[in-house]
């Protein structure tokens, strides 16, 4: 089977969706699939090659009037058909004849427009509400947005974007639902609530959550060697977005309430919020490379993941519960499809300063408990591995392959 991945973008540039694709590309090539994937230019150099996987570089707009974009390495793939994008994905589907496409967020909306779409299955992957929230952080005025209707979003569009630009993304998003709902053969959203907040459950799309994962050996991997830069005593670790979002502030003030000789605080990630006259015994890093991100969480007493919005399926939590790293999270976004207060973390209300205070407290002192919440958590994460998602996705593409009637004797 031929599969021909969609993405926005692909390592070197690194992000959490960008590390899945790569991930479920090896995954899938590592099945016996013929993997291929596209992916916009960057200016970040060649693609990462790996084992089974061909990775295709697409022409962009972007690439042309880099003012369009934020950022001219990360530019932004609007949900409309860029005509460069589409102009090579054309070519490129002539050229390979894939069984089934799998594209991820809004680059599907250069693969809309060309007939193609409408004769190959397709699965198009929702990681964030991008497709109902032109944002994708389904956020306003720094709380979870009660649902998209022009009131809310355009100006909260026009405050992200930019004014004009925002609201042409907004008007984008809201025309490109239809093409969309009528290319996907099949939603695969990364969590429930993802699903219900892009309003699968009740537009007649066809839908099965497919989470985020982590590697498979993250279970059974050794003890990685203490990282420099991490404190010789206990400390308590954070990973992701340095942001009030991902819950920065909060875990400040509730680390600040923990009594003398508490542990030290490492934050480790994206600067994204001001963090200036930290106590000594905070530390902040940034730009990690992943297995240092892995020393931090093995060797950490507690990991701390606080997040304040519906993080979609933030793959923090899986790491920390994979490397048997005692957990405190909230119950927002996907995370409610990961863990079980008392048995895989401990669950405390987004920005709620004195709960997790007290949550981080009882795991400093509590041996049993961090015992307990470890086996737990190694326990739960099974379902998000790499290996059992991939089977997952497989077994997809072979059902819509086969209900399609397409094969791969059809290439000839």
């Amino acid at each position: 089977m031929r599969v021909l991945l969609l993405a926005q973008f692909y390592p070197p540039v690194i992000g959490g969706e960008e590390r899945h694709v790569r991930n479920l590309a090896v995954a899938l090539a590592a099945r016996g699939l013929d993997v291929h994937v596209g992916t916009l230019d960057t200016d970040r150099g060649t693609p990462q090659q790996d084992p089974g996987v061909t990775v295709h570089v697409l022409e962009h707009v972007g690439s042309r009037v880099p003012g369009l974009y934020p950022t001219a390495d990360r530019p932004l793939a609007l949900p409309v058909p860029d005509p460069l994008t589409t102009r090579d994905l054309s070519r490129l589907v002539r050229e390979l004849r894939p069984d089934v496409v799998h594209a991820h967020n809004w680059i599907v909306g250069s693969w809309t427009a060309l007939p193609s779409a409408y004769r190959i299955p397709l699965v198009l992957s929702l990681h964030d509400y991008g497709h109902v929230c032109a944002t994708k952080r389904l956020m306003r005025e720094g709380h979870p947005c009660e649902g998209p209707s022009p009131r809310r979003c355009l100006p909260c569009a026009g405050e992200h974007y930019g004014s004009g630009r925002g609201q042409v993304v907004y008007a984008a998003v809201r025309a490109g639902l239809p093409w969309r709902r009528r290319a996907a053969d099949l939603f695969t959203p990364v969590s429930s609530y993802v699903a219900q907040a892009n309003g699968l459950h009740t537009d007649g799309s066809r839908f099965e959550v497919v989470p985020n994962f982590v590697p498979d050996d993250l279970l059974t991997r050794g003890r990685t060697p203490r990282d420099p830069d991490l404190p010789a005593g206990p400390y308590l670790f954070f990973a992701g977005d340095l942001s009030e979002q991902k819950g920065v502030g909060t875990l400040l003030r509730a680390w600040e309430r923990l009594p003398a000789g508490r542990p030290e605080l490492v934050l480790v990630g994206r600067p994204s919020m001001p963090l200036d006259d930290l106590p000594a015994d905070v530390s902040v890093h940034h730009h990690w490379e992943h297995e240092r991100v892995v020393s931090g969480f093995q060797h950490a007493l507690a990991a701390a993941l606080p997040s304040q919005w519906p993080d979609p399926c933030p793959t923090t939590v899986l790491e920390a519960m994979a490397l048997g790293t005692p957990l405190v999270t909230t119950h927002l976004g996907g995370i409610a499809d990961m863990v079980t207060h008392e048995r895989s973390a401990l669950v405390v209300p987004p920005g709620d300063v004195p709960a997790t205070a007290a949550a981080l407290q009882r795991l400093v002192e509590d041996d049993v408990l961090r015992a307990r919440l470890t086996a737990g958590g190694r326990e739960d994460v099974r379902p998000f591995l790499q290996g059992r998602v991939a089977e997952q996705l497989e077994a997809a593409y072979r059902r819509l392959v086969a209900s399609s009637g397409s094969t791969e004797a059809a290439r000839g």
